[in-house]
């Protein structure tokens, strides 16, 4: 089986007009469909990110920079992530598009894990 990475792409106002309760809903139907993957063992890890932003380094004139964001004028930044068990990208797409995240307007990028 090989692995996939699959990054969850999002607008960071997208969820800001929802009530607590529409939000809790949204989170347990991540759990429950992350629940279900990891007992088929299709899902090897799954994780959240913090909505802050984090770090960005880049190397420029010898010197490494490291600044904050990403920012929140920014319309599309990584939520999330989860690495996949499939045969195949056609088997990690058939995964992915079951994903609650596309029904919310967000948008998953899959990753082949590079096996070293």
């Amino acid at each position: 089986m090989a692995r996939f990475l699959m990054l969850l792409h999002e607008n960071p106002a997208q969820f800001a007009t929802l009530s607590p309760a529409e939000l809790q809903a949204i989170v347990e139907e991540y759990a429950r469909w992350s629940e279900q993957l990891l007992q088929e063992g299709r899902l090897l890890q799954g994780e959240k990110l913090r909505d802050e932003g984090g770090r960005r380094l880049k190397q420029q004139g010898g010197q490494l920079l490291v600044s904050d964001g990403p920012y929140a004028e920014v319309k599309d930044v990584v939520g999330g992530l989860f690495i996949l068990s499939a045969d195949s990208y056609d088997a990690a797409v058939a995964l992915a598009r079951t994903c609650p995240h596309l029904r919310y307007g967000g948008e998953v990028e899959l990753r082949a894990i590079e096996e070293v």
